[in-house]
């Protein structure tokens, strides 16, 4: 029998992280975006949740709790309820670890794994966004060359999140005539870190571009070793992860705009019982279900092992699109408050715009 209910562990963390969400992320979600940095003592209270160190093995210094995707999706849920923006910044350092965790070589493993899990904020990122249209993480452009027993980089890399601190990339790149990932130091020689990029939305996660010309990279940093690693479950894994945030970011505009409807008085009654708010309000309902339903079963893929590409290519077309619709609606039902900073929906869309086109984001 199949199951859409949650498990009473799973309800704990659920009520525990709408708590935290509400007191220590919401009141603080338009603060980082006015001023596009999230403050290290927020990031500290979001490491200190320990969402990647308690996953980690326990012979790499970390809790040696098992991972569950399914739950690690309700969790960015309630976190991206809070804030977006937020929720992706608490998750950002699993992604680099979940790839070394899982497809990392035992050397890699030892090297890697202990920075995640230290009393303090440490991050490194994924490299996968390249500038231009219609880029595809699997089909990057960047380059990496056999030399001297290892490699040689090079190209360009967009949208590298918190690329401004992290210690180290994991950089796909095409190898002959496949795709490997190759782990590169902030300080190799070659590479270039831009300025912060100026983005639309999700102001608070500092990104930068990354120019690689002729980086060297041992092959003792090729992820998996000579084996190579699987990336499409690296993508899938992320994918499922921004699809979970996209769906708190879509919960949060809806519960913001029903109170709204029904306290907005327009020729004489709350617009909540006029036909169009009511409709619209009850169709980004049902689709908040359906994006959910879609989440958790790409996530649970993952979580036994199945490969959840188709699946979590549907969630994230499905959720990218509704996502975007229902804050527009949102936008819709306050009218003209919808436009201006007094209220969060603006935000929130301009959020939901720049998830869209985002990888690499975050990891569940």
């Amino acid at each position: 029998m199949i199951s859409f209910g949650m498990t009473e562990e799973q309800e704990l963390i659920r009520d525990a992280m709408r708590e935290f969400a509400a007191d220590a992320i919401r009141p603080l979600g338009r603060e980082c975006d006015e001023t596009s940095s999230i403050p290290d003592d927020l990031l500290q209270t979001l490491w200190d949740l320990g969402l990647t160190s308690t996953q980690i093995p326990t012979e790499y210094g970390g809790g040696g709790e098992a991972r569950a995707a399914v739950t690690n999706a309700i969790v960015l849920e309630e976190l991206a309820y809070g804030d977006a923006a937020l929720a992706v910044a608490a998750l950002v350092p699993s992604q680099f670890a979940n790839a070394i965790l899982d497809h990392g070589t035992d050397d890699q493993k030892q090297r890697f794994l202990p920075m995640f899990c230290g009393p303090s904020f440490h991050t490194a990122s994924l490299a996968i966004v390249e500038p231009g249209p219609l880029g595809e993480p699997l089909r990057p452009r960047t380059v990496a060359e056999p030399k001297d027993g290892g490699f040689v980089i090079s190209g360009s890399k967009s949208c590298v999140i918190f690329g401004h601190t992290a210690s180290h990339f994991l950089v796909f790149a095409r190898n002959d005539d496949h795709v490997d990932a190759f782990i590169v130091g902030r300080d190799a020689a070659g590479l270039t870190i831009s300025e912060p990029e100026l983005n639309m939305g999700m102001k608070g996660l500092t990104t930068v571009s990354l120019e690689l010309e002729r980086v060297p990279v041992s092959s003792a940093d090729q992820l998996g070793g000579v084996d190579g690693a699987d990336l499409v479950e690296i993508v899938n894994n992320s994918r499922v992860a921004q699809t979970a945030v996209l769906l708190g970011l879509s919960r949060a505009v809806l519960d913001y705009c029903v109170p709204y409807s029904k306290d907005r008085i327009a020729f004489d009654e709350p617009i909540a019982k006029k036909q169009s708010i009511a409709f619209r309000l009850a169709e980004m309902h049902i689709e908040c279900e359906a994006m959910r339903n879609l989440v958790w079963q790409a996530a649970s893929f993952l979580e036994n092992g199945r490969d959840a590409t188709k699946q979590s290519r549907f969630a994230r077309t499905y959720v990218n699109e509704k996502a975007m619709w229902i804050a527009d609606n949102g936008i819709q039902v306050l009218g003209g408050h919808g436009f201006i900073r007094e209220h969060p929906v603006e935000m929130w869309f301009r959020h939901a715009r720049t998830l869209s086109v985002l990888e690499g984001a975050a990891a569940v």
